[in-house]
């Protein structure tokens, strides 16, 4: 046993010598591919239109545009004065710069001015009274078409650049005739007016016709002192009529109540509230504002719009261009009933049921 146990391990030794040492075992590498879930934040990115606004860099204060008004007479002239207060009053709000010359007559004088300052100013517009100035106005605003030239006028409106405006003063003189005509006593009315001219004229017919509706049977005395400032000779016009009997005077000029004052007798102002100048005895005044055809006309010009026209509805009763004035303390003189009616009138004018009835012939029995 132990004998074939021996001879087969020499066996075995045989078989290694033959065939060499035992090859060495390779190693193989292998990658093992695993799937994992991986959850990761994945930004989005998106264009958007954004609309950005910027602030515009400020631009300087645009300048107001410069108004200009040239008067005949002198600027107390309750005419005159009226024009430039509306004319101030646009320049105290900023909306205008405002510069003015006055007593300028009819002489030649605002030809002269006129081109002096359309040449040297350039005013976007200028304002004046063209009564006895007419040909002198519309020579020099056919030179200068960029110049609105914004005048008093009889006559009618000129393209491009001329309008022409009045104080519509007609209706409260109509509603003031009311009032004269429950008023007079005597029977008797003054009235003390600058030239016979169809403006005038027009208000004073009103006036009559207000006192003729109150009183039929009242008399009339008309005065022209042909000028439109002369205080002196409304003063000497009006004391005739009051030497002639009136006891109501109606002072279309300035100065006639002073003359009313010192003699006691009822009067009413124009174009103004009067009532200071004699507080118990001036019953009220045609109210006139001209700052509605300011205001308008600067509408147009800011708005590159401005053209010529006719800007007398801007004084009317139903533009707010005119009125009469408070009574103050003299209401209580008026008779009840007659302020009923001035109310009434005044109402229907304002919501135009009412129509003042327009004469421009002159009074009969004028002087």
């Amino acid at each position: 046993m132990r004998t074939k146990l021996t001879a087969m391990l020499a066996i075995l030794v045989v078989l290694t010598v033959a065939c060499g040492p035992a090859p060495t075992p390779q190693v193989v590498e292998k990658t093992v591919v695993e799937t994992v879930e991986v959850v990761k934040e994945v930004k989005v990115i998106e264009t958007v239109e954004v609309e950005v606004v910027k602030e515009p860099t400020p631009l300087p204060p645009a300048e107001p545009p410069l108004f200009y008004a040239l008067f005949a007479t002198p600027i107390e002239e309750p005419w005159s004065f009226i024009v430039s207060s509306a004319l101030q009053k646009a320049e105290d709000e900023g909306q205008i710069a405002y510069e003015w010359l006055d007593n300028l007559g009819y002489a030649g004088d605002m030809e002269r001015v006129l081109r002096e300052i359309s040449e040297e100013k350039k005013p976007a517009a200028i304002f004046g009274d063209g009564y006895g100035n007419e040909e002198a106005l519309r020579r020099v605003a056919a030179d200068y078409p960029e110049i609105a030239f914004i005048f008093a006028s009889a006559l009618g409106p000129v393209e491009p650049n001329v309008s022409v405006f009045a104080d519509v003063l007609y209706e409260p003189a109509y509603l003031l005739g009311l009032i004269g005509g429950g008023m007079t006593k005597s029977g008797t009315v003054g009235v003390v007016a600058s030239l016979p001219v169809p403006e005038e004229n027009k208000i004073i017919n009103a006036f009559i016709a207000g006192l003729k509706e109150v009183n039929p049977e009242t008399k009339v005395l008309v005065t022209f002192i042909n000028s439109w400032f002369d205080p002196a000779a409304a003063k000497e016009a009006a004391l005739a009529q009051i030497a002639a009997g009136a006891d109501v005077l109606y002072a279309e000029r300035f100065g006639v109540i002073a003359a009313a004052d010192e003699n006691g007798v009822w009067a009413f102002g124009h174009q103004g509230d009067q009532n200071e100048l004699s507080p118990e005895l001036v019953l009220s005044s045609t109210v006139w504002d001209f700052y509605p055809c300011v205001e308008y006309v600067l509408g147009q010009i800011n708005a590159g719009t401005y053209t010529s026209q006719d800007l007398a509805q801007f004084s009317t009763m139903r533009k707010g261009g005119s009125t009469i004035a408070s009574y103050h303390d003299t209401e209580k003189n008026i008779p009840a009933e007659v302020l009923d009616l001035v109310a009434k009138r005044q109402n229907d004018i304002t919501t135009g049921l009412f129509q003042v009835i327009t004469e421009v012939s002159t009074p009969e029995g004028a002087q």
